[in-house]
């Protein structure tokens, strides 16, 4: 469903060139079979749906990464500008660890929900046999909800 409502939405936009982007090529068509594989859902567009859902976590860890690399710089931890040295905390070890002490709690009751109880936050609805061609009534939104579903 929630394939269907993004590829609609990115079906909509007018992708043809207007007298504004005169010298624009027409890739309309073009752009949406590459991204969704045509103008309906399908295996095609499904897949590169939940491939795309499956990169994006490993895109958030790069960025985080290269967050936590560019904090290295130096005076990187003296963001209110101090001059002296007795108010300023350096980022190695004392940041550092305190993330990977959370990171390790998180990890923590990540590992107890998944191996101890996996169905404890689990729901009934999760056991029926879906259809793909119709969107469950507990999830339907209103009209006007759509767009920020989709976003």
């Amino acid at each position: 469903w929630g394939a269907t409502v993004i590829t609609n939405l990115l079906s909509a936009i007018p992708w043809e060139p207007t007298s504004i982007l005169r010298y624009s090529t027409c890739f309309g068509t073009d752009f949406v079979q590459f991204v969704w594989g045509g103008f309906s859902v399908n295996n095609a567009t499904l897949n590169r749906f939940f491939s795309l859902h499956y990169l994006l976590p490993f895109i958030l860890a790069a960025l985080a990464a290269m967050h936590l690399l560019a904090l290295h710089e130096h005076g990187s931890s003296n963001p209110l500008g101090l001059s002296g040295n007795t108010d300023r905390l350096p980022f190695h070890p004392y940041f550092t660890f305190k993330d990977l002490v959370t990171i390790f709690l998180f990890l923590l009751v990540l590992g107890v929900m998944v191996f101890y109880a996996p169905n404890y936050l689990g729901h009934s609805d999760n056991y029926i046999p879906a259809n793909p061609m119709q969107t469950p009534p507990s999830i339907v939104p209103e009209w006007y909800l759509l767009p920020y579903y989709a976003i």
